[in-house]
């Protein structure tokens, strides 16, 4: 069989065009499921989809790499170093989406406290857990931790596996986490150079489990309907991190939308632009 790639693999993509068929099929199914599922079922279809995800695609990215601790240590050293400004002695941090908690046992380190939450518990399984630690289940849209009491609640690759009609929902629950002043990092896939998720290979927008990808736009917009105070698109610099004024990004996005694909992708991939690759929010309450 002839597999239907329509962008070649990155570098670090290490599995065959069959593995990416496999995962894509898979994925792409159970994405479809999710986005059907009434509001009443998805709170328990989420970790069931993730589950079965993880089970039957052995070859999963996020499994490889736990098995591999320079991988692990690499993407835990980068966010570190995004996080390190906002992270003081007596921190309360909140991290949604949190995976093998590999970057949470970090930041456990440095706080008082740190809140881990995840719809899955087989991506998150440790057998050494630090004191200061608390893993949370979660069924998608919930943040079951005390009210009020966080001061930094951070995402990353989280936003955009929330089906449409739960993003709000579980944004209104992390500002509902966030003690006054407290601070909310989001990081996501821009919309306009995706899709991000294992359907970048063979579609042109997301059908896996990237069920919406939004540019930074639309989530200051939500942001500010849920009711942070400010809400900035951050860019990281050798100085240090810069805010970007929202009408920058408000009208490059913009100017962006009534373009070719094509010409967003190279536009997005120049040196000038390529700050809006991701959405980098930073929201006070």
């Amino acid at each position: 069989m002839s597999i239907p790639l329509i962008r070649k693999p990155s570098l670090r993509e290490r599995r065959s065009p069959e593995q990416l068929w496999e995962h894509y099929l898979l994925e792409k199914e159970l994405a479809a499921t999710l986005m059907a599922a009434p509001k009443t079922e998805r709170a328990r279809l989420y970790s069931w989809a993730y589950e079965e995800l993880f089970r039957r695609i052995p070859h999963h990215p996020q499994l490889r790499i736990k098995a591999s601790p320079e991988e692990q240590s690499r993407r835990v050293a980068q966010q570190m170093s995004l996080l390190r400004p906002w992270l003081e002695p007596e921190t309360i941090f909140l991290e949604i989406g949190a995976g093998d908690c590999a970057l949470s046992f970090a930041v456990a380190e440095i706080v008082t406290h740190v809140y881990a939450v995840d719809v899955s518990a087989t991506i998150t399984s440790a057998a050494r857990q630090p004191r200061n630690f608390e893993l949370v289940l979660s069924d998608g849209t919930s943040i079951p931790t005390p009210e009020g009491q966080v001061t930094l609640a951070y995402s990353n690759q989280l936003m955009e596996h929330l089906h449409p009609e739960d993003a709000l929902l579980q944004l209104t629950n992390i500002y509902r986490a966030l003690a006054p002043g407290g601070i909310y990092i989001c990081i996501t896939p821009n919309r306009l150079n995706g899709p991000h998720d294992i359907s970048r290979y063979f579609d042109d927008v997301a059908t896996g489990f990237h069920l919406r990808e939004y540019t930074s736009t639309e989530l200051i917009a939500m942001f500010r309907r849920v009711g942070f105070r400010t809400v900035r698109q951050w860019l990281r610099t050798p100085r240090g991190h810069v805010a970007i004024p929202n009408l920058v990004s408000i009208c490059t996005e913009r100017g962006l939308e009534h373009t070719s694909p094509a010409v967003r992708h190279r536009a997005l991939a120049s040196r000038a632009l390529r700050w809006l690759q991701q959405a980098r929010l930073v929201a006070v309450k």
